[in-house]
């Protein structure tokens, strides 16, 4: 696979060089081919990741998959496991519905006697942890669950969630084989817990197992195609992850099975050397623990081909944002990290893309504005006919459109084509009907290219501020994540206002200089410019709704709602929610300004 990126590349950085007009580089140039190789080999390798996984999937292959550790349901389980869900100022209502939902699925397999239930909370608002005491209460007298279910409330918030398992780990570790972690929005099967418990039973080698979580119940319009997307691509995606990660594989930081005591022993987390945002506490501690446990021996697994994992996402763009600033700072930190002695090869290939993930946003910011300034050069300077050599012959420009048009087609290709073979396949599993048929499924796929086409210029424009931020030293605010919110008209124009003057400015430059310049940034600068109310409409509930009742963006779990996703929408519906009051307060206080954030006790 290393192979056909480097090829590919090579190939594709060569004819970028051969689409200018002198033999002879200039430094400009020389960087725009550098950015063009380096974002190049990024599609490349997830182009072939997927096509590798298409094949697995195709020929229905289940070799090395987790899937072929034996699995009899005729012996009862030996070991104990606790489910851990570390909480903080998170809507009470629906961390105790979901925790329910869990509870009731794994009674059902009448198994509960080998597992523990802990709400471990970090919630700072004395009225919301009031909440928190009550409902804990209030779950345990229905569900006789004295003694089963545990509330903890941390009163020092050290290391957040990290430190929060870590401190169950000190006080609890020793009664239990197996903890799963689960994050606050996260909905396990019953059927899918106990197997895990049993995988690991017969798997003394495994360290952790992580499952490949779907995205469900959401409704604003936004969510809803993240939700699709993530559905219909998401098999193709993941098994293209197992392909090549095998037993070095991610730990995502929830909906996942640890073993205890390996994690005790070799995942704790020292203090990078240095001050945030690079050094400090470890964000991203999810890759960073999957790495010491695969140094220490143990193998990390990726549940590709199971069902029964679920989670929700962001309801908006700013949301999403905002969760992907406090990502970026701490896949940045793996920086620090990526040689690190003893880490295997697949781990340092997973931290090496979580830093990917976000410094691409600045190699295809440099990309464009470099692409732009070679442009307007070659308009306004005067061709140079004559080298300073003895030469027999002018220096002809000789301009190549057709390699021009070429790259941009197979960049397009190699980005699309994944999600046309997720579609084959769906079609081959006869499974479109659970999509709404198939020519639903393929308009939804039309949709969702194109809704994430002019997503993507947005998601650039802030992966660049926060990359740049972070690399100068600019540390970030943690708050909690919003799970259901609206963004308001003032709110986005305060976020995206600068993002749009700046995309006016840069095709009114462009008309300028050469007007076939504006044509071709106009797939960059159109979705800046009507940034504020793509953001305001995407997030919209009602907008949502409207697209659901028109049976779009539809997934199999809403058509036949699996027995704990369902039986969380009935408790959901059954008691009111503080979400609004949640997503007022979250979006009316956060700002992607960096601020400086509070010492924390040590």
């Amino acid at each position: 696979m290393a192979l056909l990126v480097l090829v590919q590349t090579t190939a594709a950085s060569w004819s970028l060089a051969c689409t200018f007009p002198s033999p002879t580089l200039s430094n400009l140039e020389i960087a725009i081919v550098v950015n063009f190789a380096v974002l190049f080999s990024w599609i490349s390798f997830s182009f072939w990741s997927n096509v590798a996984g298409f094949w697995s999937l195709w020929k229905n292959s289940r070799k090395f998959t987790v899937s072929k550790i034996p699995n009899s349901g005729a012996e009862r389980l030996r070991s104990r496991t606790a489910v851990l869900m570390p909480i903080c100022n998170e809507d009470v209502a629906r961390c105790f519905a979901g925790l329910t939902a869990i509870y009731e699925s794994v009674a059902g397999t009448g198994e509960i006697e080998n597992f523990d239930f802990y709400i471990l909370s970090d919630t700072g608002a004395a009225a919301r942890q009031k909440q928190e005491e009550q409902e804990w209460e209030k779950i345990c007298r229905s569900l006789s669950g004295f003694g089963r279910i545990f509330y903890r409330h941390r009163r020092v918030n050290i290391k957040r969630k990290s430190g929060n398992v870590a401190d169950f780990l000190r006080r609890w570790s020793r009664n239990y084989d197996y903890m799963i972690v689960l994050d606050a929005d996260s909905l396990m099967s019953g059927e899918m817990i106990v197997r895990l418990a049993r995988c690991m039973e017969r798997s003394p080698n495994v360290g952790m197992i992580q499952t490949a979580p779907t995205i469900v119940n959401r409704e604003s319009l936004f969510a809803r195609v993240q939700q699709f997307a993530s559905r219909v691509y998401g098999p193709l995606f993941t098994a293209s992850l197992h392909f090549w990660q095998l037993g070095e594989s991610y730990y995502w930081g929830h909906n996942a099975i640890i073993r205890v005591d390996a994690f005790v022993e070799h995942c704790g987390l020292a203090r990078l050397p240095g001050d945030p945002p690079l050094g400090g506490e470890i964000l991203s501690h999810d890759f960073v623990e999957a790495a010491l446990m695969g140094r220490a021996g143990f193998e990390i697994w990726l549940a590709d081909d199971w069902s029964g994992s679920y989670e929700e996402s962001p309801p908006n763009i700013l949301d999403e944002l905002k969760r992907d600033r406090r990502w970026c700072q701490g896949n940045l930190q793996h920086l620090r990290l990526l040689l690190g002695d003893g880490i295997r090869s697949g781990h340092r290939a997973i931290m090496a893309m979580g830093i990917m993930a976000y410094a691409s946003a600045l190699f295809w910011g440099m990309f464009l504005v470099f692409s732009s300034a070679e442009v307007i050069i070659q308009s306004t300077a005067t061709p140079v006919y004559f080298s300073p050599r003895p030469s027999l012959f002018p220096l002809w420009p000789i301009w190549h459109p057709e390699l021009t048009i070429a790259l941009l087609t197979t960049t397009g290709v190699l980005l699309i084509l994944p999600k046309l073979l997720s579609y084959a396949l769906i079609l081959k599993r006869r499974e479109s009907a659970s999509f709404g048929g198939p020519w639903r499924l393929a308009l939804g796929i039309a949709m969702e290219i194109v809704f994430s086409t002019l997503m993507a210029p947005l998601r650039l424009w802030f992966h660049c501020k926060f990359v740049l931020l972070t690399l100068l030293g600019r540390q970030i605010k943690w708050n909690a994540q919003a799970r259901n919110s609206e963004t308001g008209w003032v709110e986005a124009v305060d976020q995206h206002g600068l993002a749009t003057l700046f995309a006016f400015s840069w095709m009114a430059a462009a008309v300028y200089w050469n007007a076939a310049l504006a044509w071709w940034l106009l797939p960059v600068s159109l979705p800046l410019m009507i940034a504020v109310p793509l953001s305001v409409y995407s997030s919209r509930l009602a907008v949502g709704r409207a697209i659901q009742r028109w049976q779009l963006f539809r997934i199999p779990e809403e058509l036949a709602p699996p027995p704990v996703v369902e039986r969380l929408q009935q408790l959901c519906a059954a008691q009111p929610h503080d979400r609004h009051v949640e997503g007022r307060v979250q979006s009316s206080s956060w700002q992607f300004v960096a601020r400086e954030s509070s010492a924390e006790p040590s």
